[in-house]
């Protein structure tokens, strides 16, 4: 049986849970959808972002709407026009089977008199943005004295954007007797006076721990020097091949110089910001849900209410003036139950924002190191040879293979791959060779207590591969958790794990190898066997007490793989720039890769190398490639 069943829900709207593919509800869901049906109550629900609280509100409304009365029943304010329109979607698609209800957004940005003629046409339920809402009240073009119910959704971000005198003014103008139920992701003290002011007796409900966050999101942070902050951002780009990501500014000058940096640089990458028109806005969230863009600079007054699946990572280019902001911003990742990753490149004069942060979300950090040159190699590498294995072949190839296989023939499979790999990857190593570590040495670092162990011993570790990564539902403390247990190993015997998507590598003191090697290669993971392997990077370096967290001698490799991957890898790339929002888009050829329509990094290596953060060097297009670099570049407009 449907577990939404047993909550009440009517018929009408278990069908329509049934056509959207619902299974189970969150956990938000199932404490709050009965309590908002069994009577008319006031409601503080903390929760953070990607919980289901829509839904869980949603639903309850439909439900309690009258259908046969065209006279509006419910308000409903949001932070943002993009998650004004997403609750309006939403609340269309729950209520589809129930006839005559009818909802109207209500935001800056489209026409004032169209919002007010559908409103006058009969809306139940109108989701609005507070400045607009203020707005049309001002005006006299809506009329709210008589609702039945109020919904403030993200609350503690209307508030941080300076809508509190809005959101006093609007309530001040609805009825006492309505029901009004409040959705957060934490509790500042703003939120707390409305819900003083507003509710009588709320009931409260808290997924989690009040202000904490998201189980399903790890944290982690880089230590770099000011000066390399932008060269980080790439590298970590770099060692995540696959990644789809919002990287986080604090001005909007920042947002769109970084992406600016990056589109140059061959990145897939767009602005979003409060001087782009809303045109530009719609333009640059349409490529990034499609895909065509994998890092999202933002600020975070543009990326409120952004709710875009399967973002992998929140990159904090720069840690927010609010410590309480951060929570916003690790909620666009780790969504619906899915594993995320906040990462926050940090300065020595920053690392006690990191112990503050720490105490809001309840949640600890693992300090981590930027990859090395040789590291992203061997990782871009393996990438590209997963991407190769999983490759459906269009046969219409077999058109081509005897003139391939003439050109070819002479060549041994062993000499064919080499020769294939090294189109990309002599270009890609040359680059990382002449660049330094920008790693910090261990003496910087702070003293922890952190998830990762600290190191302790001067000893060579022994760094393995491994086949399994967060397709199969791994983090790197659930990996560490998994292969402990399967090796019978204690905590402190694995170390440096660093989980990708399809493998994930890991480090173990070298009187363990042969107990990692029989025992691993001898398991099967749901009916796939493990293939584990010694990397040939040595990757784990020493381990001393100065390090912890499985990160390097941050002296080891100066002057040798430590990489800016200045080499030349960028085919071509988009050169829109409508109204300061450039998204890149490279289609071409190479580990950047073998790109799709939708734009994505699929293959691993960019196929453009990132410039110094000075501009000083730049990389000179280059000729070689799988694809063709004389294709006409492309054009988007936002």
């Amino acid at each position: 049986m449907n577990k939404f069943e047993q909550l009440g829900l009517n018929e009408s709207l278990l069908k329509a849970i049934l056509d959207l593919g619902f299974e189970n509800p969150s956990e938000v869901q199932e404490k709050a959808i009965p309590l908002l049906l069994e009577k008319d109550t006031d409601m503080v629900a903390l929760a953070q972002t990607g919980t289901g609280k829509t839904a869980a509100f949603g639903f309850p409304l439909i439900q309690k709407i009258d259908a046969d009365n065209r006279n509006t029943q419910a308000l409903v304010l949001s932070p943002t026009r993009e998650l004004c329109l997403q609750i309006t979607n939403e609340l269309k698609n729950y209520s589809k089977y129930e006839k005559g209800i009818n909802v109207v957004a209500v935001y800056g940005g489209a026409s004032i008199t169209e919002q007010a003629r559908e409103i006058k046409r009969g809306a139940q339920i109108i989701v609005a943005t507070p400045g607009r809402m203020q707005d049309m009240i001002n005006r006299g073009l809506v009329n709210i004295k008589n609702i039945d119910y109020c919904v403030l959704d993200e609350a503690d971000e209307m508030l941080n954007m300076g809508f509190y005198d809005d959101i006093v003014s609007i309530l001040s103008d609805t009825p006492d007797e309505k029901s009004t139920w409040l959705f957060s992701a934490t509790m500042p003290q703003e939120v707390a006076r409305i819900a003083k002011q507003f509710m009588s007796d709320p009931l409260e409900i808290t997924v989690g721990t009040k202000n904490s966050g998201s189980s399903t999101v790890s944290h982690e942070f880089y230590l770099v020097n000011a000066r390399d902050r932008y060269e980080a951002l790439k590298r970590l780009a770099d060692a995540n091949p696959d990644i789809f990501s919002v990287v986080f500014c604090r001005t909007k000058r920042d947002t769109q110089a970084i992406a600016e940096k990056l589109i140059e640089d061959g990145y897939s990458a767009a602005a979003l910001h409060g001087d782009l028109s809303q045109a530009q806005r719609d333009g640059v969230m349409k490529s990034f849900r499609g895909r065509q863009i994998q890092m999202l600079v933002a600020t975070d007054v543009a990326a409120r209410g952004i709710d875009v699946d399967n973002v992998t990572h929140v990159v904090n280019y720069q840690l927010p003036d609010e410590i309480e902001t951060y929570n916003h911003r690790s909620g666009r990742t780790g969504r619906a139950g899915k594993l995320g990753t906040s990462i926050v490149i940090v300065t020595k004069s920053e690392l006690r924002k990191i112990s503050s942060i720490e105490r809001i979300i309840k949640q600890k950090f693992v300090e981590k190191t930027i990859p090395s040159g040789i590291e992203i190699c061997e990782i871009q590498l393996l990438h590209l040879a997963n991407k190769i294995k999983d490759t459906e072949v269009d046969h219409e190839i077999d058109n081509y293979l005897p003139a391939i296989n003439n050109v070819l023939e002479d060549l041994s499979k062993e000499e064919l791959i080499k020769k294939m790999v090294s189109v990309e990857f002599n270009r890609f190593i040359t680059y990382y060779k002449k660049n330094r570590d920008i790693s910090v040495s261990g003496g910087e670092r702070r003293e922890r207590g952190d998830s990762e162990p600290r190191e302790f011993s001067n000893n060579g570790a022994v760094r393995y591969f491994v086949n399994i990564g967060s397709r199969d539902n791994f983090d790197w403390m659930s990996l560490k958790d998994y292969l402990k247990e399967t090796l019978d190993l204690g905590r402190d015997d694995i170390f440096k794990v660093d989980v990708k998507e399809g493998f994930s590598f890991f480090n173990t003191d070298p009187q363990h190898t042969d107990k990692v090697m029989d025992v691993l290669n001898n398991v099967q993971l749901e009916g796939r066997r493990i293939n584990v392997e010694i990397s040939k990077n040595d990757g784990g370096g020493r381990r001393d007490h100065n390090n912890r967290g499985g990160r390097r001698d941050s002296g080891r490799r100066e002057g040798n793989f430590a990489p800016r991957r200045e080499g030349g890898f960028r085919s071509d790339r988009s050169s829109s720039r409508d109204g300061g929002s450039r998204e890149g888009g490279s289609r071409d050829g190479g580990f950047r890769g073998d790109r799709n329509s939708s734009s994505r990094r699929e293959g691993g290596f960019r196929s453009s190398a990132p410039r110094s953060e000075g501009g000083s060097e730049r990389a000179p297009r280059r000729s070689e490639n799988f694809g063709d670099s004389s294709r006409p570049r492309r054009s988007r407009r936002d």
